[in-house]
């Protein structure tokens, strides 16, 4: 890899990690307190298991991300907007849900967000197909993360 590929490597890989790391902030402060108290449903994961999947999650997304940016398409503007819309989202989900302490909102938060990250991935895969399929895991774990979300809105009203 050239030297400004390696930059753009690391910068797209460190871009996600830095949004996560934002909205974990408000997740930080909250798991052992109010996430802590509440009931949860029988197929919540332990605790210890969301920080590696999301740290996983965030490296797929910059690898993709690369993917992006280093493509000559003329799509990539459009699909990196896409991109960026569902990050923002994804660190407000964060805020919302451990931050403020919203289940119903950020239930309703993640719907948009998993709108947008669908939409990114049609987006990328019209550009780069790997790119595309890096972020079906993503998609995956915020599927099941919306159904968490709802189950604990809806066991703690």
């Amino acid at each position: 890899m050239k030297k400004n590929k390696i930059i753009l490597f690391i910068i797209s890989i460190l871009i996600p990690q830095v949004i996560g790391f934002i909205g974990g902030i408000s997740t930080a402060s909250s798991v052992q307190g109010w996430y802590k108290d509440l009931v949860k449903p029988s197929f919540a994961p332990p605790n210890w298991l969301f920080m590696p999947a999301w740290l996983f999650l965030y490296f797929l997304m910059g690898v993709a991300l690369f993917l992006i940016l280093k493509s000559q398409s003329e799509k990539k503007k459009m699909a990196l907007s896409f991109f960026s819309t569902q990050l923002i989202l994804n660190m407000f989900w964060s805020i919302i849900f451990f931050g403020l302490h919203q289940p119903l909102f950020a239930f309703i938060e993640i719907i948009i967000l998993w709108i947008f990250i669908l939409l990114t991935i049609i987006k990328f895969y019209k550009i780069d197909r790997q790119a595309a399929l890096l972020l079906i895991p993503y998609q995956i774990w915020v599927t099941f993360a919306s159904v968490l979300n709802f189950a604990l809105f809806y066991l703690n009203k």
